[in-house]
Protein backbone atom coordinates (compact mmCIF):
# COMPACT_ATOMS: atom_id res chain seq x y z
CA UNK A 1 0.00 0.00 0.00
CA UNK A 2 1.62 3.54 -0.79
CA UNK A 3 1.72 5.71 1.59
CA UNK A 4 -0.61 8.70 1.79
CA UNK A 5 0.55 12.22 1.62
CA UNK A 6 -0.34 12.93 5.59
CA UNK A 7 1.59 9.93 6.59
CA UNK A 8 4.63 11.20 4.86
CA UNK A 9 4.33 14.40 6.46
CA UNK A 10 3.93 13.00 9.49
CA UNK A 11 7.01 10.72 9.18
CA UNK A 12 8.68 14.22 8.48
CA UNK A 13 7.36 15.74 11.51
CA UNK A 14 8.87 12.72 13.58
CA UNK A 15 12.13 12.96 11.72
CA UNK A 16 12.51 16.67 12.77
CA UNK A 17 11.45 15.84 16.46
CA UNK A 18 14.50 12.99 16.73
CA UNK A 19 16.84 15.36 14.76
CA UNK A 20 15.55 18.13 17.37
CA UNK A 21 16.18 15.90 20.53
CA UNK A 22 19.41 15.01 19.31
CA UNK A 23 20.77 17.71 18.71
CA UNK A 24 19.45 18.93 21.99
CA UNK A 25 20.63 16.29 24.26
CA UNK A 26 22.43 16.96 27.01
CA UNK A 27 22.18 20.89 26.65
CA UNK A 28 19.24 21.46 29.00
CA UNK A 29 17.34 22.81 25.81
CA UNK A 30 13.84 21.41 24.91
CA UNK A 31 11.63 22.24 21.67
CA UNK A 32 9.75 24.55 24.04
CA UNK A 33 13.02 26.22 25.29
CA UNK A 34 14.41 26.72 21.70
CA UNK A 35 11.21 28.54 20.62
CA UNK A 36 11.22 30.84 23.70
CA UNK A 37 15.16 31.85 22.64
CA UNK A 38 14.21 32.06 18.86
CA UNK A 39 11.31 34.39 20.10
CA UNK A 40 13.87 36.56 21.61
CA UNK A 41 16.10 36.02 18.67
CA UNK A 42 13.70 37.65 16.72
CA UNK A 43 12.13 39.98 18.77
CA UNK A 44 15.27 41.71 21.01
CA UNK A 45 14.35 41.63 25.17
CA UNK A 46 10.88 41.68 25.83
CA UNK A 47 8.44 41.16 28.84
CA UNK A 48 7.04 37.44 30.04
CA UNK A 49 3.99 38.58 29.22
CA UNK A 50 4.97 39.51 26.09
CA UNK A 51 6.87 36.27 25.54
CA UNK A 52 3.88 34.33 26.34
CA UNK A 53 1.69 35.81 23.58
CA UNK A 54 4.83 35.55 20.71
CA UNK A 55 5.00 31.67 22.39
CA UNK A 56 1.55 31.40 22.50
CA UNK A 57 1.53 29.47 25.92
CA UNK A 58 0.10 31.00 29.31
CA UNK A 59 2.27 33.25 31.69
CA UNK A 60 2.81 30.58 34.03
CA UNK A 61 3.92 28.51 31.18
CA UNK A 62 6.31 31.53 29.94
CA UNK A 63 7.23 31.55 34.04
CA UNK A 64 8.66 28.12 34.04
CA UNK A 65 10.71 28.49 30.91
CA UNK A 66 12.24 31.65 31.57
CA UNK A 67 13.43 29.92 34.94
CA UNK A 68 14.80 27.01 33.30
CA UNK A 69 16.61 29.12 30.68
CA UNK A 70 17.92 31.90 33.10
CA UNK A 71 19.24 28.13 35.34
CA UNK A 72 20.73 27.44 32.49
CA UNK A 73 22.42 30.57 31.69
CA UNK A 74 20.82 31.34 27.94
CA UNK A 75 18.49 34.19 29.40
CA UNK A 76 19.04 36.96 32.24
CA UNK A 77 16.00 39.38 33.56
CA UNK A 78 17.17 43.08 33.38
CA UNK A 79 15.22 45.67 34.67
CA UNK A 80 12.56 47.44 32.35
CA UNK A 81 13.78 51.40 31.34
CA UNK A 82 10.81 52.83 31.43
CA UNK A 83 8.54 50.30 33.47
CA UNK A 84 9.88 49.81 37.11
CA UNK A 85 7.31 46.76 37.23
CA UNK A 86 8.64 45.11 34.72
CA UNK A 87 11.38 43.40 33.97
CA UNK A 88 13.07 42.43 30.61
CA UNK A 89 13.68 39.01 29.43
CA UNK A 90 17.52 38.81 27.15
CA UNK A 91 19.64 36.16 25.55
CA UNK A 92 22.78 35.88 27.07
CA UNK A 93 26.00 35.88 25.00
CA UNK A 94 25.90 31.93 25.53
CA UNK A 95 22.08 32.09 23.73
CA UNK A 96 23.68 34.71 21.27
CA UNK A 97 26.29 31.92 20.22
CA UNK A 98 24.28 28.96 20.61
CA UNK A 99 21.41 30.60 18.37
CA UNK A 100 24.00 32.11 15.60
CA UNK A 101 25.09 28.25 15.44
CA UNK A 102 21.45 26.56 15.08
CA UNK A 103 20.85 29.53 12.39
CA UNK A 104 23.86 28.13 10.70
CA UNK A 105 22.43 24.24 10.68
CA UNK A 106 19.34 25.44 9.80
CA UNK A 107 20.50 26.91 6.45
CA UNK A 108 22.68 23.69 6.10
CA UNK A 109 19.67 21.59 6.58
CA UNK A 110 17.63 23.36 4.06
CA UNK A 111 20.51 23.33 1.88
CA UNK A 112 20.99 19.66 1.89
CA UNK A 113 16.84 18.97 1.90
CA UNK A 114 16.72 21.30 -1.43
CA UNK A 115 19.85 19.30 -2.94
CA UNK A 116 17.39 15.97 -2.68
CA UNK A 117 15.12 17.23 -5.34
CA UNK A 118 16.38 17.84 -8.48
CA UNK A 119 16.90 21.42 -10.16
CA UNK A 120 13.83 21.32 -12.23
CA UNK A 121 11.58 19.84 -9.29
CA UNK A 122 12.26 22.41 -6.77
CA UNK A 123 9.69 25.33 -7.91
CA UNK A 124 7.20 22.61 -7.97
CA UNK A 125 8.05 21.15 -4.19
CA UNK A 126 8.48 24.98 -2.63
CA UNK A 127 5.27 25.91 -4.04
CA UNK A 128 3.06 22.81 -2.87
CA UNK A 129 4.61 22.50 1.17
CA UNK A 130 3.97 26.30 0.81
CA UNK A 131 0.29 25.52 -0.38
CA UNK A 132 -0.19 23.16 2.24
CA UNK A 133 1.29 24.74 5.36
CA UNK A 134 -1.14 27.63 4.21
CA UNK A 135 -4.26 25.30 4.24
CA UNK A 136 -3.39 23.31 7.57
CA UNK A 137 -2.71 26.50 9.17
CA UNK A 138 -5.85 27.58 7.90
CA UNK A 139 -7.85 24.37 8.68
CA UNK A 140 -6.44 24.89 12.53
CA UNK A 141 -7.69 28.48 12.69
CA UNK A 142 -11.00 27.44 12.01
CA UNK A 143 -10.93 24.11 14.52
CA UNK A 144 -9.85 27.03 17.26
CA UNK A 145 -12.65 29.16 16.15
CA UNK A 146 -15.20 26.19 16.07
CA UNK A 147 -13.96 25.43 19.58
CA UNK A 148 -13.70 29.06 20.99
CA UNK A 149 -17.29 29.46 20.02
CA UNK A 150 -18.86 26.06 21.43
CA UNK A 151 -17.05 26.82 24.88
CA UNK A 152 -18.68 30.57 24.46
CA UNK A 153 -22.59 28.62 23.63
CA UNK A 154 -21.88 26.07 26.48
CA UNK A 155 -21.10 28.41 28.67
CA UNK A 156 -23.57 31.39 27.40
CA UNK A 157 -26.04 28.13 28.11
CA UNK A 158 -25.13 26.95 31.56
CA UNK A 159 -25.16 30.51 32.90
Amino acid sequence: MTPLLLDRLLQIADLFQKDMARAFAGTGLTTARVHLLWMLQHHGPSTQQALAQLCEVSPRNITGLVDGLEHSGHVRRTPHPTDRRAVLVELTETARETMAKMQQEHVELNETLVASITPEDRAAVERGVAALADHLAALVADAETDAAEMTDAEARSGA
